[in-house]
């Protein structure tokens, strides 16, 4: 058992009628005609001339009932190229509200879809959003307080935001295709979108789970429409195609435009091709040398085809890429694909009618890429029809356009709902002053609207049919903001701190609007605060009464011969947690300070650090025993009083520093330190030095051995 099925593909340059046969489980090709606009009808993929369409798809409707018979009912799809695509990305606070959820995060799905659909209408207030179908939105990232995160769902923070890419069909699209056909006493017998009806042939339902990228490469235009987790989840177009390739050609080698066509097809089935340029000179070129003229065209017509699918697909290349259309045999497209994609080898395919599964044909139909799109369009048509479905949406009745399972969400879409609908209005802020800054404290989130469909429960992600009855039942507002001081400070509140061992609370002094009050007074509407916190250790030492420390922590300076010298070593160290600070340091909760206070040097003690002698001192042997010479180098006064080594020497002193002779030791200084006389009944003696000759003026040096023998 056999039926017939007529179905059109109305493109730009021209349309493609074709009749196929369905066989039981297979489909076979009868017949395929195409004829070209003689005008330009049709741009980028909308009628924009409804007669001379008609007149078009009028002539093959009178051709192929000539052979086969009457022709009431036809396919149709709507041009991918029609479709329009826009980004949008919506923000939410989320600060003291619930965990998300999937519902949550759907409906603030659908308010950037909302936007984007929005955005697209903008440039034009002629329009109204409802001017448009929603065919389908992709997530391109979440995030939560600014950072990508993979869901949205449990998780809880300040601000959640999501971007989605949307793509749109304009009802004028739809519109005017019915009207061409009537004109043509035609009646529209299915509608689909020609990127679906290519994927539904060559990518089975079970491969699209697969991220796959399909283009459709025309004449003036290339589709794309990407598949993943099981459907399409992105559509998009550029304006560059086969007429890029073919005006290369007609640049370089001076062609008529037709002409160059011509030789576009040839280098694909010639190795010379054979042009004649507008002066009359013929030639033959070699193929190769044509390829090459070309390849800087054709690497632009990839680079953008890839530019396209990487917007589309969350800027990643897909796991492969499939060709149809008369561009996709445009020669090394398929090379300079992988390329622009970082795709291996074979990875990018051209794909026939050969490649549809269960399809047979008549012998004089040739296995092309063109004809891909005009035999899914019947097949798809016939297996998978877009119907229009009507459901209420809150009382107004609202028709869609069913390109797939449809859902509350698009319902909600479609009636020009606002999405802010969705949830109860915040409740209103609470605006105080804290210290001379105004601060609004947030009312409580509202909660989510109820969605009914037939008086069933249901949330924005429900599977809706025709003549369904939706409605949204608006959610409960929010409670206004309330909050105590308590809950302004943070950070500065009752602070524990333990000072030289002992622990100590300190708390803020709280005023409001002028007057003494506590850390947990409720706040009313334009409060004014003011909140006096112990914020240095400065502070903290006078709060606790211990202001003698802050004198104690003064730098230890000492004043010597007028010049003032700051002693480090000698000052003391104010340590917080261990590290050391400084009287303006900041002071946090749970702080441990210690203040070590050093005593204050002796004469002694400071002329080693400051690498000063007060004396010398050194021994030497003489007659055969130990002496120990001294002398000062040094007279330190302070005031009237002469300094000795021990005395201490307090902070800020000042004081004199008289060097003293520091000339070297000499033979003779030895008597001064020893009882040793020479001999009354002494004739004659001799003076050695390390049992050397020697005179009592040469210099000595501590160790030395010295001696006066007698005679």
């Amino acid at each position: 058992m056999s039926s017939t099925l007529f179905a059109l593909d109305i493109g730009t340059r021209s349309v493609v009628g074709i009749i196929l046969e369905q066989r039981n489980e297979t489909f076979h090709v009868v017949d395929i005609l195409v004829e070209e606009h003689k005008d330009r009808a049709m741009m980028d993929g909308q009628i924009h001339n409804v007669l001379k369409v008609a007149e078009v798809i009028q002539l093959i409707k009178e051709k192929l009932e000539a052979k086969h018979g009457p022709l009431e009912k036809v396919s149709v799809a709507a041009a991918g190229r029609a479709l329009k695509t826009e980004q949008a990305e919506i923000k939410m606070n989320i600060k003291n509200r619930p965990i998300f959820s999937e519902e949550d995060v759907s409906r603030l799905e659908l308010s950037a879809v909302q936007q984007a659909q929005n955005a697209l209408v903008q440039p034009d207030n002629g329009n109204q959003s409802s001017h448009y179908y929603c065919v389908g939105y992709s997530v391109l990232y979440y995030k939560l307080d600014g950072e990508e995160i993979g869901s949205l769902v449990d998780q809880q923070g300040e601000e959640a935001s999501i971007e989605v890419i949307a793509t749109f069909l304009p009802r004028v699209v739809v519109e005017s295709l019915i009207s061409a056909l009537k004109r043509a006493n035609l009646e529209m017998e299915a509608l689909t979108l020609e990127p679906i009806a290519a994927i539904n042939v060559l990518i089975p339902t079970s491969m699209r789970r697969l991220n796959v990228a399909l283009v459709d490469i025309g004449a003036g235009t290339s589709d794309i429409a990407i598949t993943d987790f099981g459907t399409v989840v992105a559509y998009g177009m550029v304006p560059y195609a086969g007429d890029e390739i073919t005006e290369a050609l007609s640049d370089h080698y001076l062609l008529d435009f037709p002409l160059a066509e011509k030789a576009k097809r040839a280098i694909n089935t010639n190795d010379y091709i054979q042009v004649q340029d507008i002066l009359g000179f013929e030639q033959d070129i070699p193929k190769e040398e044509v390829i090459e003229a070309l390849k800087p065209t054709i690497t632009e017509l990839a680079t953008e085809i890839s530019k396209e699918i990487l917007r589309l697909n969350n800027n990643r290349s897909p796991k492969a890429v499939m060709l149809v259309g008369g561009g996709s045999l445009t020669p090394t497209i398929t090379t300079s694909l992988e390329q622009a994609l970082n795709l291996p080898a074979n990875r990018v395919a051209v794909r026939g009618i050969d490649a549809i599964q269960d399809l047979t044909k008549e012998e004089h139909i040739p296995i092309t890429p063109e004809l891909v799109t005009p035999i899914g369009i019947a097949i798809a048509a016939k297996k998978s029809p877009i119907q229009y479905m009507s459901v209420k949406v809150n009382g107004q009745v609202v028709r869609l356009f069913e390109l797939k399972e449809m859902t509350v969400g698009d319902a909600l879409l479609a009636a020009n709902i606002s999405t802010r609908k969705l949830y109860g209005k915040p409740g209103a802020a609470l605006s105080i002053q804290l210290n001379n800054q105004t601060l609004h404290i947030p009312g409580e989130h509202g909660q989510a609207a109820l969605i009914m469909v037939n008086g069933m429960e249901a949330n924005t992600k429900t599977i809706i049919k025709n003549k369904d009855t939706i409605e949204l039942l608006e959610g409960k507002d929010g409670n206004p903001g309330v909050a105590t001081v308590r809950d302004l400070l943070d950070e500065a509140s009752v602070q524990t701190v333990t000072f030289q061992g002992v622990m100590y609370i300190v708390e803020p002094k709280i005023y409001i609007n002028g007057a003494s009050s506590t850390i947990d007074t409720p706040l009313k509407e334009r409060d004014k605060v003011t909140v006096e916190t112990v914020q240095t250790v400065e502070q903290f030492l006078h709060i606790i009464n211990k202001e003698s420390y802050i004198e104690k922590l003064n730098p230890y300076t000492v004043t010597i011969n007028d010049k003032n010298h700051y002693m480090p070593v000698l000052s003391p160290n104010l340590l917080i947690n261990g590290m050391k600070g400084k009287l303006q340091s900041s002071i946090q909760d749970n702080d441990v300070i210690v203040i070590n206070t050093l005593e204050y040097p002796t004469l002694e003690k400071l002329a080693e650090i400051l690498n000063k002698k007060l004396s010398i001192r050194t021994v030497v042997t003489f007659q055969s025993e130990k002496v120990e010479l001294f002398k000062e180098l040094a007279i330190v006064s302070m005031g009237e009083l002469t300094l000795q080594g021990s005395d201490v020497i307090p902070n800020n002193a000042k004081i004199v520093w008289e060097e003293a002779n520091d000339s070297s030791w000499i033979f003779q200084d030895v008597f001064r330190f020893t009882e040793w006389t020479l001999p009354e009944n002494a004739t004659s003696f001799q003076i050695l030095r390390n049992g050397q000759p020697s005179r009592f003026d040469e210099e000595i040096f501590g160790g030395d051995q010295l001696e006066i023998r007698v005679g």
